[in-house]
């Protein structure tokens, strides 16, 4: 499929030119094709051009204190979480921590706005020990930068670099699970939506970097935590990484599942810590010392959603 990719409204003018000529000759040198198939061809040009709109605010966040759990992918706890969320200056601000028995600490902030959309103004995620910043990674998607830290096995490395953020169209870190709360109903009716993420490459390069995603519906799981059995939807935010890139670093797929039936709040999430190379964690909405893996929900239990 021929794909075509503008920013502005000159480039797509400019490219819409271009597509006309190529059409023209295409049609001229395939005179039997019909006439849907053209239409068909013109229209998945169109959704190739045109961006997707930043994120319209459906489910505005509000206060909110929780107890999350920290897993290994398995369902062992490692880490006691703290959820808390609360509106100050007409900001969204957020900070989840996790506590570890050996004395390490994780700890996530997030700042955005949720009027005229929802807009990620700021992340970070450090790691500390004993008191000690092990490793660290931030970014002010309002500046447009981004910086990672690394203190650890006798390493000390700092890099910071400008990023090109979209506003409206840029998350990081549980930022995404807010922007799900918001596009939850068009991605359960079937589209697939792109948007764009804050990463870090792993070392030796520890590069800030932005990436494309393209997130789509799961299905409608059951999982068991804190010895109760819950439903969720769950989300796939998969990375769109370039053919050679994928030589050299391996970009797995996050899955939230948020709540069900509405509104949709946050149930689990599956992921690499902060990295790419990082370990793949779970963390869920309650606590516990074991949580069951997710399992399609039935046909039956489906049509009572």
């Amino acid at each position: 499929m021929l794909r075509v990719r503008t920013n502005t409204p000159m480039l797509f003018r400019a490219g819409a030119l271009g597509i006309t000529a190529i059409l023209r000759k295409w049609v001229k040198s395939h005179a039997q094709i019909s006439t849907m198939t053209i239409l068909a061809f013109i229209a998945s040009l169109t959704l190739a051009v045109f961006p997707v709109n930043a994120v319209q605010l459906t489910e505005p966040a509000a206060a909110a204190h929780g107890y999350p759990g920290f897993m290994d992918i398995n369902g062992k706890k490692l880490a006691d979480g703290e959820f808390r969320q609360w509106m100050q200056n007409d900001r969204l601000h957020i900070v989840i921590t996790y506590k570890f028995s050996d004395g390490e600490l994780f700890e996530e902030k997030a700042l955005f706005r949720q009027e005229p959309e929802l807009i990620q103004e700021q992340w970070s995620w450090k790691e500390t020990k004993e008191g000690q910043v092990q490793r660290e990674f931030a970014a002010d998607l309002t500046s447009k930068t981004a910086s990672a830290h690394v203190h650890k096995d006798n390493e000390n490395k700092a890099v910071s670099e400008n990023i090109e953020v979209e506003p409206g169209r840029t998350f990081a870190g549980f930022g995404f699970t807010l922007a799900l709360s918001n596009l939850r109903k068009r991605l359960i009716s079937g589209e697939q939506i792109e948007l764009k993420a804050v990463g870090f490459a792993p070392k030796p390069f520890l590069k800030p970097m932005l990436a494309t995603v393209k997130i789509s519906y799961g299905g409608l799981q059951r999982m068991r935590m804190s010895g109760r059995s819950y439903r969720g939807d769950q989300f796939i935010i998969h990375p769109e990484i370039a053919a050679i890139a994928k030589l050299f670093v391996r970009v797995p797929d996050t899955k939230i599942w948020l709540t069900n039936p509405a509104p949709g709040g946050f149930l689990r999430w599956e992921g690499p810590i902060a990295l790419p190379t990082d370990p793949i964690v779970r963390v869920d909405l309650v606590s516990d010392s074991v949580s069951g893996p997710a399992e399609p929900v039935g046909t039956r239990e489906r049509e009572k959603k």
